[in-house]
């Protein structure tokens, strides 16, 4: 298995990705947004043939007030089912938290995980050391509240 800089032809096995395993989706236009807005920070899990196995679709804070620092934001991560339990989505984590970082020079980034999801919040909170910023009520179309966290990207 490779992981890799997401590029333009990916995008489609990415929706297909998604698809398979979430339930918000997104349509290709909004992939191919985060793609050529922020090409340095999502990133493609292929298998041994090069087909999409996983993702992390990602992006930077676009509204910012004076004076405050970058911040990344994980949109999407996703990771096919046959190939969990592989770390997969831990490295396609750490690489966009690192490339956030060193590319945007990001303070912290930011994601939304359902209140359901302990698989995710597992990963995000006892593996990669996100903590819970807030809950956001209702914030999935189907009224399930989320987790809003956060994991600070300075140097320690």
């Amino acid at each position: 298995m490779n992981i890799r800089p997401v590029r333009v032809e990916d995008l489609a096995g990415m929706q297909s990705c998604n698809l398979q395993n979430l339930p918000e989706n997104y349509t290709i236009k909004y992939y191919m947004y985060h793609a050529m807005t922020w090409p340095s920070i999502s990133f493609v899990a292929e298998d041994h043939e090069g087909r999409i196995i996983g993702y992390i679709l990602a992006k930077m804070d676009e509204e910012l007030a004076e004076g405050e620092e970058p911040r990344g934001h994980v949109t999407s991560i996703s990771v096919l089912r046959s190939y969990r339990r592989l770390g997969l989505a831990k490295k396609l984590m750490v690489q966009s938290q690192e490339a956030m970082a060193q590319v945007y020079r990001a303070s912290y980034v930011s994601l939304h995980v359902r209140k359901s999801n302990r698989a995710a919040l597992g990963l995000y909170k006892d593996t990669l050391g996100f903590t819970v910023h807030e809950i956001e009520s209702k914030y999935y179309a189907d009224g399930e509240d989320a987790y809003a966290m956060r994991l600070s990207l300075k140097q320690k």
